[in-house]
């Protein structure tokens, strides 16, 4: 199972339908949300809406369904069954499962492609042990809802910067995810106007290894995108690179006065699949 959907994944309340579209045009992928963005009262609505959207058919969503990710409540619960009786009428077929701390609890998704979202402290303990569950196709991590979990009150400090259990969490979901070969989302960046300081963490994400980072506002979808987005620059330097490994052959070889091996060609082959992505 594979989950390719490009860098900037867009939360939408599922109960605000005329919303829809507008995330789909903003974001690489919709993440059609069931869970936290929606009132305990209005989840029934919520489901309506969703299958509201499929046409008169019922086989043409609004939303196409390999951009589309719908996160469902917590495995266990009443509205986790409700959601997947939901699902099970719609074409989508990538869930995000809210909480997600046990193998067990993936076995009620079975035929579905899974992003984890590992953000209870238990959830982040037992990531590898999640990331290798055969559908799962990635794994999220979240700061806010883990901090609660342990009894916290913030997972940023002073000057914005991640307190050091949630960049411990952050590590840990994304070693475990990469280490299963699967995909890793980082977490939505949730002062909305500050987006100088989302474009460093994406920055950052990019540069440590996550595939994608999740938007809570159309507005953040675009630094997202240029962060992942390699300049000219940068993607003609990494094809003078792979150009110069070529004519060098195999081994260590020497290309504008830097030693360039193995792992210095994989970034270089990184900002090249970037670079074909983003488009």
């Amino acid at each position: 199972m594979t989950f390719v959907m490009g860098p900037a994944l867009l939360f939408c309340p599922a109960d605000r339908p005329e919303r829809y579209q507008k995330a789909a045009a903003r974001a690489d992928a919709v993440i059609l949300d069931l869970e936290d963005a929606v009132a305990l009262a209005d989840k029934q609505r919520a489901r309506g809406a969703i299958l509201a959207q499929l046409g008169t058919t019922g086989v043409e969503p609004e939303l196409e369904p390999s951009c589309t990710i719908v996160r469902v409540n917590p495995a266990g619960t009443e509205e986790f069954e409700k959601d997947l009786h939901c699902l099970a009428h719609t074409p989508y077929r990538t869930v995000m499962l809210a909480k997600a701390e046990t193998v067990q609890q993936l076995e009620a998704l079975e035929g579905y492609k899974v992003i984890a979202l590992c953000e209870t402290a238990l959830g982040v303990l037992n990531a590898p042990a999640i990331a290798a569950a055969p559908n799962v196709v990635g794994l999220m991590w979240g700061a806010e809802d883990l901090l609660a979990s342990l009894g916290g009150t913030s997972s940023r400090k002073a000057d914005g910067g991640y307190r050091a259990v949630a960049q411990h969490a952050r590590s840990a979901v994304l070693l475990a995810a990469r280490a299963h070969g699967k995909e890793a989302v980082d977490a939505v960046y949730t002062d909305i106007p500050d987006l100088a300081g989302l474009e460093e963490e994406a920055a950052d994400a990019v540069a440590s290894g996550f595939s994608s980072k999740a938007c809570i506002h159309p507005s953040q979808a675009a630094v997202v995108r240029a962060a992942y987005a390699p300049s000219d620059a940068d993607v003609a330097a990494a094809e003078a690179l792979l150009e110069a490994a070529a004519s060098a052959g195999s081994g260590v070889f020497q290309h504008q006065g830097k030693m360039i091996d193995g792992p210095i060609l994989k970034h270089a082959q990184e900002i090249i699949r970037r670079a074909q992505a983003i488009g």
